[in-house]
């Protein structure tokens, strides 16, 4: 595996209910370990950990949709850095993580590996074949990590 990419990281929790154990299950030397084994380029991002109504309202106010998502990935460049922001949107990630029978920790490592994928500009919307080739980088960065295949 080559070296692994510079990251400069602001790590930020917003207030909701609930966010001391997310900020418990987010130790900033993981999160940027699990971005870092998704960067092809040295970055720059910020990760803001929000509740639903600041999802809801970002969601709303950048694409339009009345809802809270899990990741909204805002790319303001690729190179020679990667810069971008990322915001997750803790009871969402949540509600998927036991939904899916994973642990809480081991969604938010794939939602940050699928924020910065799509900050690098991977897509899953544009063909199935985008949404195949995102899917099998995801599944092989989770596996590096440790974590289970993400979508099996």
């Amino acid at each position: 595996m080559p070296p692994l990419k510079q990251l400069c990281l602001a790590l930020q929790f917003g207030r909701f209910d609930g966010a001391a154990a997310h900020r418990a299950a987010l130790p900033r030397h993981r999160v940027a370990r699990w971005i870092r084994h998704a960067l092809a380029a040295d970055a720059e991002i910020t990760v803001r950990i929000v509740g639903a109504e600041e999802g809801r309202q970002l969601n709303g106010g950048y694409r339009g949709r009345d809802y809270a998502t899990n990741v909204l990935t805002f790319d303001y460049g690729r190179a020679p850095r990667v810069t971008a922001d990322l915001v997750l949107c803790a009871p969402i990630v949540e509600s998927e993580a036991r939904a899916q029978g994973k642990r809480l920790d081991a969604h938010y490592a794939h939602m940050l590996v699928h924020g910065t994928l799509h900050a690098q500009g991977w897509d899953h919307e544009g063909s199935a074949a985008d949404a195949d080739a995102m899917e099998a980088r995801e599944t092989q960065i989770m596996q590096q990590l440790g974590f289970a295949a993400p979508y099996a």
